[in-house]
């Protein structure tokens, strides 16, 4: 994946003290925010703890979603035992 180009010049040779120094902050600022992002990335157990939270957040959404598996998983037992008995 790469970054499109760089939209601030980068100091010239004959750039001033002030103009370095502003041109390293900024670099580091957005060097922090590249490892923030990369970091997040990597934690795998806060991007589950999301996925879950968003999962619920999505059941309490739809509780259309939350009848349909209870009655799938009420007509798969149902279907289960009929099949039982007729042994």
């Amino acid at each position: 994946m790469a970054a499109g180009p760089d939209p601030r010049p980068e100091p010239g040779p004959d750039a001033g003290i002030a103009e370095l120094q502003a041109d390293i902050e900024q670099t580091r600022g957005e060097l922090g925010a590249t490892v923030g992002a990369l970091s997040d990335k990597l934690d795998v157990k806060a991007r589950a703890r999301q996925a879950v939270a968003d999962a619920k957040q999505n059941a309490k959404s739809r509780p259309a979603v939350q009848v349909g598996a209870l009655l799938a998983a009420g007509a798969g037992i149902g279907l289960v035992v009929w099949l039982r008995r007729r042994r």
